[in-house]
């Protein structure tokens, strides 16, 4: 999974915590008429269409990041392309809609209720009665019996990742008759609608070495509209196909190949006819839609620019090219023949690339899960609450998730909650806990926290005296706010260069707050001068300090030098300098992009960034796991289920028995006694809107905490042949791999790709 969309469920980490201070929070949005969840920003891309209208056969040959190292979900290292063919084989009690909230599958369930509370709280499930295993056995209770014994955390043979909500459950029984399963919990859960989805057969979960070992390479025994045919780690191939006793509609597809395609292979992959459906970056994104539109006047410029097409040479450099082959130096000419042909060849390439491409389209939508600025509270400056908030209240979210989603033309708000996505049950904007994007508010809370204008301490001379103070500790930020901070060593250091217009939000170069000027034009608004103690005045200006030097001080009142209010800050002669972690991957250049912005905002606030760029698979394991950060970039998914699924990542962490500190998922180590116990009550809160109430007020403490910071639902972009039906950006919804299908020929519609692309067979 790329770190722009990092979802991993059960990494632990150890590190330290900071718990937030009393701060008021917004009253909890949901008191009024309106539905505060909203609707989604964007539904799903798949070109929807009938049933009837779907081909019968064919296969979809389906680009994935990788082959699942297991086939079993409930292992540490599945991964996305393991949920994916999990939901194509596997039976799943509850599957997502297009808000991202639980609904019945009525293909296992007749219906699943909770019938008592009192004195413990059972949930019956009434199975349909033709929901069979592929080896003919009924679906059962003894199928949720095994899976609860190998995820309830009681037998530690079992190599489990997770087994929230199952270390909940007393006892499963049949009910009155086979297709009847009864739900005894010993303590109440509110999440119950999370559990057995999806549902492995008794076969794989009866017993340690089958869940361990059995199902990482096989599933024999599924039910589901397809069943796994085969996984060659050889060919980087799963092949399902359809499952004969399959009860529901009947698959339009005979099979799916879900095939490995390094993502910068994608393009390539997709031209040559390998695969007909894959996740893609803007990049790719680009060119499909450049090779699709109708050629015409002013639609058939090459992607790449002008001159040699791919390489992007202008006419000038290419009419140089040319001289240079026909010229009298005969090694000169030879070598720039010789490089004019592998230019015309990669030309040659890149135009076949594109026409093939033309069948192909871009369907988008938002994915559910969102990109996150985490601000590691453990240690340093970040272990401040009123440095984190101040980091939060200089960034524009609005132009960073701009940025992102605007080119793509996508819906471009900026995330409201740590728990939800809008259109979920539990989503509300609770960013109002924190506060708006408010430069001079943001360093003021530098000042409360001890940083002021004023740079790095200067070494002492032998000429200058022992009782000269060092720099950024007594000096005005007239004196020493002119330091650039910047590094002769290499090390990126990003916004050293002019304060011109950074591209991000739309102003003129300034905090996007303020003007340069006061209102009567003649000192900046936001100049703030130094108390005695190298402190800022409440008001902004300066409080003399009685008894100092004469003339280290400036009267009170005087205007601070343009620009003051973007010099470093520093407490005790250190400059604030923050470690920001971005993966280095070609997956990740959003995130390099964002980072580089945020790093701008914050220079802007006297805070300096080092930007570091490490290997994707070094990312978190070594940096943000092991807390070797100060920001970093990565993303969580929102999920229908979120009392369970958030709380480890926002839980305060504890102390374990050999005095190490285990924080869950919770890499920023930001946590506080409230949230948890918020979590607590809604867990065991089986009203739904009462529950959401919970969870709402939650996200807000947790945004007043500013550990992390919500910036954008991330985008989703998926290459899909244009033929192919019901399949493509999904958005919240589970993927229906039934209907998916090449549409008939008289389906089509006019210039749509021929089906003897699509390969039916």
């Amino acid at each position: 999974m790329s770190h722009d969309g990092v979802g991993p469920r059960a990494v632990m980490r150890s590190v330290a915590f900071l718990t937030a201070g009393a701060l008021a929070v917004t009253a909890l949005a949901g008191c009024g008429s309106e539905d505060p969840a909203g609707k989604p920003l964007a539904g799903a891309d798949i070109r929807p269409a009938a049933r009837a209208d779907v081909a019968d056969g064919g296969t979809l040959r389906w680009g994935v990041d990788t082959v699942p190292a297991t086939l079993n979900t409930f292992q540490a290292d599945a991964d996305a392309t393991t949920t994916r063919i999990a939901q194509a084989v596997l039976p799943s009690m509850f599957r997502m809609d297009s808000r991202g909230r639980p609904v019945r599958n009525p293909d296992y369930l007749e219906s699943a209720e909770v019938v008592d509370t009192e004195p413990k709280q059972v949930v019956l499930y009434r199975l349909n009665q033709q929901a069979v295993w592929s080896d003919g056995r009924e679906i059962g209770a003894a199928d949720f019996a095994a899976q609860w014994r190998a995820l309830s955390g009681k037998d530690s043979a079992y190599w489990t990742a997770r087994n929230a909500g199952y270390d909940r459950i007393e006892k499963i029984e049949r009910g009155k008759g086979n297709l009847e399963v009864k739900v005894t919990f010993s303590r109440t859960y509110a999440d119950w609608r999370s559990l057995f989805s999806p549902l492995y057969p008794k076969e794989v979960t009866g017993t340690p070495d089958a869940f361990n070992d059995g199902a990482r390479k096989k599933l024999k025994i599924s039910a589901g509209p397809f069943k796994v045919k085969k996984v060659d780690r050889e060919d980087d191939e799963v092949t399902l196909t359809r499952n004969p006793r399959w009860w529901g509609a009947p698959a339009r597809l005979k099979k799916i190949v879900l095939r490995e395609v390094p993502r910068d292979e994608r393009i390539s992959a997709l031209a040559e006819g390998e695969i007909d459906l894959a996740e893609i970056d803007p990049g790719a994104a680009e060119r499909i839609t450049v090779a699709a539109r109708p050629k015409g006047k002013g639609q058939n410029e090459p992607l790449m620019g002008p001159g040699d097409g791919k390489s992007g040479r202008s006419a000038a450099e290419a009419l140089r090219s040319w001289a240079v082959a026909k010229g009298s130096d005969e090694e000169a000419a030879d070598e720039e023949a010789a490089e004019r042909e592998e230019r015309a060849e990669a030309a040659a390439e890149y135009a076949r690339e594109q026409k093939a491409l033309a069948g192909f389209e871009v369907r988008k939508s938002l994915e559910p899960a969102y990109t996150q600025l985490a601000l590691n509270g453990a240690e340093g400056p970040l272990a401040d609450e009123r440095v984190r908030r101040a980091v939060a209240r200089a960034l524009d979210r609005k132009a960073l998730a701009e940025a992102v989603l605007k080119p793509l033309g996508l819906p471009s708000e900026p995330v409201g909650s740590h728990l939800a996505l809008s259109g979920q049950a539990a989503y509300a904007d609770n960013s109002g806990a924190l506060g708006e994007q408010d430069a001079a508010e943001a360093r003021a809370l530098l000042a409360d926290a001890g940083w002021v204008p004023g740079g790095p301490v200067k070494e002492k001379t032998k000429d200058e005296g022992e009782g000269k103070e060092a720099a950024g500790s007594e000096k005005s930020s007239g004196e020493e706010s002119g330091e650039s901070g910047s590094d002769d060593d290499g090390t990126y250091i990003v916004g050293e260069e002019n304060d011109g217009n950074d591209g991000n939000d739309g102003n003129d170069g300034n905090d996007g707050n303020e003007d340069d000027a006061g209102d009567d034009g003649k000192a900046p608004r936001n100049s703030a001068t130094l108390d005695g103690e190298g402190q800022l005045a409440h008001d902004g200006t300066a409080r003399h300090k009685q008894g100092g030097a004469p003339g280290a001080y400036a009267p009170k009142g005087t205007a601070a030098p343009a620009n003051a209010e973007n010099a470093p800050v520093a407490k005790n002669g250190k400059a604030l300098t923050l470690r920001f972690v971005v993966p280095s991957g070609p997956g990740s250049d959003a995130l390099r992009t964002v980072a580089e912005r945020i790093s701008r905002m914050l220079k802007k606030i006297g805070i300096r960034t080092e930007i570091s760029k490490v290997d994707d698979e070094s990312y978190f394991k070594d940096h943000i796991a092991s807390g070797e950060f100060d920001l970093a970039l990565y993303s969580w998914p929102a999920t229908a289920y979120p009392a369970t699924d958030a709380r480890p990542v926002y839980a305060k962490p504890v102390p374990g028995a050999d005095g190490s500190l285990n924080v869950a998922q919770n890499y920023t180590r930001v946590g506080t006694d409230q949230v948890d116990q918020l979590f607590d009550q809604a867990i065991t809160t089986l009203d739904d809107s009462e529950r959401s109430a919970l969870l709402r007020k939650a996200d807000s403490r947790i945004w007043a905490a500013a550990g992390s910071l919500p910036l954008y639902q991330r985008p989703q972009l998926v290459a899909a042949r244009k033929n192919l039906a019901n399949a493509g950006a999904f958005g919240f919804r589970t993927p229906v791999y039934e209907d998916m299908g090449f549409l008939k020929k008289g389906a089509q519609g006019p210039g749509k790709s021929s089906p003897s692309q699509s390969r039916l067979n």
